[in-house]
């Protein structure tokens, strides 16, 4: 027998299925038929999208739209719920699809297995109810934004570093936007990735799953969505603050509409595609296997670790100086300039601005070590873990 009327019918087994929504007052049947209706599309299937995908599956939102272009690393299973250790080396969205059709085999899901881009962010969101941001960058976020904007999307923001996440829904005509509350991105580099900061694990669970309710709130019509209203939360006081958000008349996206296409937001970000790494035409750099030669010879080399102490405690190399990179500008006067010196880190990103600030200091035999403790470890010493 099939249950509700309209065009979209729940089945006996998902009358079942959705049981405890269907007594909930503010859900009941036609709310479930609107959650099966509704189409929501999710920005990353990583960290934020892992709950995402996961809660709004197991809800019986009917279509999931899934944006990504990564292979599951055994670094994001510490927080990638959505991913198992059998996905190692998978495209995300293969064991996104198969873990959604396990969770709920009623939701139809849309893969688009690709960079949201300026050139194709309008078409895939155009079909969609309500678009959840699960990015891990600034560009992106500009450009989801300013897409929601342009169609009248409503954007679920959320974001996590280390102990701390946020959360807001951004375009809705009465409440702000991202650029209202963020006009200007940082300077790249500013603010650590959480690759390099690193993120509590089950934080982006805690944030995601507010996202996933603001979500089912919107599709459903019910409630008070986090519009004009940041959420802030630190998990480690375990505190959650609420800091109210006002719409600026003078948002070039939402306020004035001078944005009536998308940028290029890489550009506006000042990120090149190499600055993800490092930007190798403009730094000098030496190879893991060069630098291991050259210290074997026992030549006369400065070799400078900036990341943080912590972190040295995992995986080092050997008769390095610790100068974490927030404290590089300081610790200039006690190095010498005239000296080779070889900068390290994680991946070669942070060794990379390092090697620029210590040029611009007047270091001449100044050189990153490409790929960092990372590439380290696959060419020179495999005994060291890889983090």
């Amino acid at each position: 027998m099939a249950h509700g009327n309209g065009t979209v019918t729940l089945s006996n087994e998902e009358v079942l299925r959705y049981s405890r929504h269907l007594i909930l007052p503010d859900v009941g049947i036609d709310g479930q038929r609107k959650l099966k209706a509704g189409r929501i599309l999710l920005i990353g299937a990583g960290g934020l999208g892992s709950p995402l995908a996961l809660y709004l599956a197991a809800a019986g939102v009917g279509t999931l739209g899934l944006v990504d272009f990564d292979v599951v690393d055994v670094s994001n299973l510490q927080r990638q719920v959505l991913h198992g250790t059998k996905d190692i080396g998978r495209p995300k969205l293969e064991s996104a699809r198969e873990r959604i059709h396990d969770v709920n085999p009623h939701v139809h899901v849309e893969l688009y297995e690709t960079r949201l881009t300026s050139a194709n962010a309008l078409d895939i969101i155009r079909d969609y109810d309500v678009v959840i941001d699960g990015t891990d960058n600034f560009a992106t976020r500009y450009l989801t934004n300013d897409a929601c904007v342009l169609l009248g999307k409503p954007n679920v923001y959320g974001s996590i570093f280390r102990f701390e996440g946020q959360a807001s829904v951004f375009a809705l005509e009465e409440g702000p936007c991202y650029r209202c509350l963020f006009p200007e991105p940082p300077p790249p580099g500013l603010v650590p990735s959480c690759a390099e900061g690193g993120v509590l694990g089950v934080l982006p669970g805690l944030v995601g799953t507010i996202q996933a309710t603001e979500g089912i709130k919107l599709i459903l019509g019910v409630g008070e969505p986090l519009v004009g209203r940041l959420l802030l939360i630190d998990a480690l006081t375990m505190q959650f603050r609420t800091v109210r958000l006002r719409k600026d008349p003078n948002c070039p996206a939402c306020g004035t509409h001078e944005i009536r296409e998308l940028i290029d937001y890489d550009q506006f970000c000042g990120v090149t595609p190499e600055s993800h790494v490092t930007n190798t035409n403009e730094i000098p750099e030496i190879t893991p296997s060069e630098l291991a030669e050259r210290l074997r010879r026992g030549d006369d080399i400065d070799l400078i670790d900036v990341r943080e102490p912590y972190e040295l405690d995992i995986a080092s190399i050997p008769n390095v100086q610790l100068i974490p990179l927030g404290t590089l500008a300081e610790a200039l006067p006690t190095l010498d300039a005239s000296r080779e010196t070889i900068v390290i880190c994680r991946t070669g990103a942070r060794s990379g601005r390092a090697v620029r600030q210590l040029q611009a200091a007047g270091f001449r035999r100044v050189y990153n070590l490409a790929g960092g403790i990372h590439r380290w470890a696959d060419e020179v010493d495999p005994s060291l873990p890889k983090y």
